[in-house]
């Protein structure tokens, strides 16, 4: 993609002016490391860190919020450096600031892209009101193992709802003007693999074949950097035994090469210096030099390139050629967001004092909110609930807490500050009685530590139980504490953890008009409770309206349309399990124990990709497929809402190229379209395929189409839908 030429000449013009040591500078970033309010540091090395700014030796900060503390570091450096060139400010800013949106895999369950790119700019328009013009979102690592914590931060496990998901993200971030105030960057990460990670253990190798990377992991890094993402972020993991901070083949052949992007690459925490322990560097600066040559374009916390990288060039291991195209894109970006003009564009406090929590943010994540709740079972229509029905009970140590519906990475926002479940829900009626039931967490759980669970002690048990026996309907809240998910936070068990589930049964013997409302962060193995318990509302980890939204749904004043961006299991020995799986040579059932399943479970998940229910229902109808324009080959359905409920539907239409010369999943999400209908009305729904749908990447990585007959079906979810056929010639 093109950059403005009058931003090529202005970069040209100071590189020039630039040696060697301030061009490294530029590619060294630094976390917050002194009070920038207090005194100056004196010695060690946060008293060097403060004078490689006062050089210019530093190109971007990490973790420094508020007006009052960037305005006075980029003063610093603006006004005591040589060159004076500014500072970006970068923040993990994944689902808001201080108002808080759903988790991002909450979101992606809303499959409404408006409404996610809506939800990154309420987070774009609070960071930049405390000086933070960069965030390391969005997370487009497509993931398929629901032990790996991060799955909350991305968009679940199909490539193309997480490819649109990547273009609404970096667009809300971005908005079409980096200048503006209230923009900042967004930065795809990580590229690439990291949601593959063996067994699930952050920050494992991922061992992946070619077909996998070029048509799973890449196409949404891809889609982010269609969407002019200006910076992207590599990541932890080794990939086919390289770890991809010092993968040239990459950064440099697929993204810089290949995809044009013109844009910077910014390591992930320390971890060119991680290229050490891996086994891959030496030393810190082999390390250094494997980075450099191999795309990494700055240096986060590191210190690598700043203590070596001088030295490299002039030992010949790193050309200054390399250095001065990593120093051209990192400078495009510092004039693309009008630091140049105005360094301290970011440091209104005005506008900080009037951005924060605004009323109009409050709207918007409830929105999100309401949008990403999956109704997963609703036997005998027992949701929504009436206002009016007495002797409602309110169970679970999550129902009455404010702190962990934030979910994780939520580093800028204030501790407490959700909506509770049980606030939400006395809004609309007088007669709920609640009980905590048995301790759950412990209370003091933070986001560097790992959560502490009671397994053993079951104080509150009987209370609870008793509440329930004397109650109508019970409301059980139950799920993962906030910081369970997350960087760091795998694990092996996916159940509900500690004593919850023996809580939930003990409850069934006495009451089985129960709804169970789950809040986590990833897919969760609830096997027991989706057979017996006739209603279950997965409700993840909301933020800030968490207990506004769920009240909604609840009472029947929001009919709940999401679909699970991620399959659930039947038992963690399933994972990984995802839809658009590969048949296998044998799929199908024999008379003998040899084919393709578990001798103890089912192959099935216990819900699908894509799976979610309405307070009303959908009647799918007319399936017709148009080939007498190969180019586009039209797809239309008739959908009809035959409840009594107004209700949005995500139409989703699926395909299976039956012969290739790659063998291709057993089915492909290629289009979904969210419709609303209400009462008896009808829609024709109109897909069209062409060849970006039909090819895909053969281990050359060259993007083929080739002819043959097709499988498709429009549906409700990857499971269920009408199926239809066609030749493509």
């Amino acid at each position: 993609m093109a950059q403005d030429p009058t931003i090529d000449q202005k970069v040209d013009s100071l590189l020039k002016l630039m040696t060697l040591e301030e061009k490294v500078g530029q590619m060294n970033q630094y976390n917050g490391f002194w009070d920038v309010t207090g005194p100056v540091p004196e010695e060690g090395n946060a008293s060097m860190k403060y004078e490689h700014l006062k050089k210019g030796w530093v190109g971007s900060m990490l973790n420094v919020t508020g007006t009052k503390e960037v305005r006075k570091l980029q003063q610093l450096v603006v006004e005591e450096s040589r060159l004076g060139i500014p500072l970006i400010f970068g923040f993990d800013v994944i689902h808001g600031y201080k108002t808080l949106a759903p988790i991002p895999l909450a979101e992606a369950a809303s499959w409404d892209m408006e409404a996610i790119e809506n939800s990154a700019k309420i987070a774009a328009d609070e960071a930049s009101a405390v000086g933070i013009n960069w965030t390391f979102a969005p997370m487009v690592d497509i993931s398929r193992d629901a032990r790996w914590g991060r799955v909350m931060e991305g968009g679940g496990e199909d490539t193309y709802l997480g490819s649109h998901i990547a273009k609404a993200r970096v667009k809300g971030f971005q908005g079409s003007d980096l200048s503006k105030e209230h923009t900042i960057i967004a930065c795809a990460k990580h590229f690439a693999g990291y949601g593959f990670a063996e067994a699930g253990r952050d920050y494992s190798t991922a061992d992946i074949g070619t077909s996998t990377l070029y048509n799973s992991v890449l196409p949404p890094f891809n889609a982010a950097v269609d969407a002019n993402v200006r910076t992207v972020m590599n990541g932890f993991n080794v990939l086919n035994g390289v770890p991809v901070t010092a993968s040239a083949f990459l950064q440099r052949d697929i993204l810089k090469e290949k995809w044009g992007f013109d844009g910077f690459v910014i390591s992930d925490w320390a971890s060119i210096g991680e290229l050490v322990p891996h086994g891959y560097a030496k030393d810190l600066k082999h390390a250094a030099e494997l980075g450099a040559n191999a795309g990494s374009d700055m240096d986060m916390e590191a210190s690598a390139y700043i203590t070596h990288l001088v030295s490299l060039v002039k030992e010949g291991k790193v050309s200054e050629d390399k250095i001065n195209d990593a120093i051209r894109r990192i400078l495009t970006v510092k004039f693309e967001l009008g630091l140049f003009d105005d360094p301290y564009r970011y440091c209104n406090e005005e506008r900080e004092k009037e951005r924060l929590y605004h009323q109009d943010h409050q709207s918007g994540v409830l929105e999100m909110a309401k949008k990403s709740i999956v109704l997963l079972k609703n036997e005998g229509n027992l949701l929504p609930i009436s206002k009016n029905q007495p002797k409602i009970a309110v169970i679970g140590e999550l129902a009455d807490d404010n702190n962990s519906p934030l979910g994780s990475w939520r580093l800028g926002s204030d501790d407490n500050t959700a909506v509770s479940v049980l606030e939400g829900l006395k809004k609309y009626s007088d007669n709920i009685t609640y009980a905590k039931g048995p301790k759950v967490f412990n209370p003091d759980a933070d986001f560097l530590n790992e959560v502490q669970v009671n397994e053993t002690d079951t104080t509150g048990m009987d209370q609870a139980v008793e509440l329930a026996k004397q109650s109508d309907v019970v409301l059980m809240v139950l799920g993962e504490h906030g910081f369970q998910s997350g960087e760091g936070r795998s694990r092996t068990k996916l159940d509900l953890p500690g004593l919850q589930l023996e809580l939930l049964k003990e409850v069934y013997k006495v009451n089985k008009n129960i709804v169970l409302i789950l809040m986590n962060g990833r897919p969760l193995v609830i096997t027991w409770e989706a057979e017996y318990i006739p209603a279950i509302l997965e409700t993840w980890q909301l933020g800030s309206q968490t207990g506004n939204a769920i009240a909604e749904v609840v009472f029947g004043e929001y009919n709940p349309s999401g679909k699970l961006p991620m399959t659930f299991p039947r038992s963690v020995g399933q994972v990984p399990i995802y839809y658009n799986h590969l048949s296998t040579g044998r799929p199908s059932p024999q008379p003998n124990v040899f084919w393709s399943h578990y001798s103890d479970e089912k192959n099935e998940p216990l819900f699908p990709f894509g799976y979610g229910l309405s307070y009303t229902t959908f009647d799918y109808s007319d399936l017709k497929i148009d080939t007498s324009d190969q180019a586009i080959i039209s797809v239309s359905v008739t959908v009809t809402n035959t409840g009594k409920t107004q209700g949005e539907e995500v139409v989703q239409l699926y395909i299976h190229d039956k012969v290739a010369s790659i063998a291709r999943p057993a089915k492909e999400l290629k289009g979904f379209q969210k419709i609303s209908l209400a009462p008896n009305s009808s829609k024709k729904v109109i897909f069209t395929l062409t060849d970006q749908e039909l090819g895909f990447y053969n281990h050359n990585y060259e993007f083929v189409v080739e002819p043959g007959e097709f499988n498709v079906m429009v549906g409700t979810n990857s499971q269920e839908g009408l199926q239809g056929s066609f030749v493509k010639k």
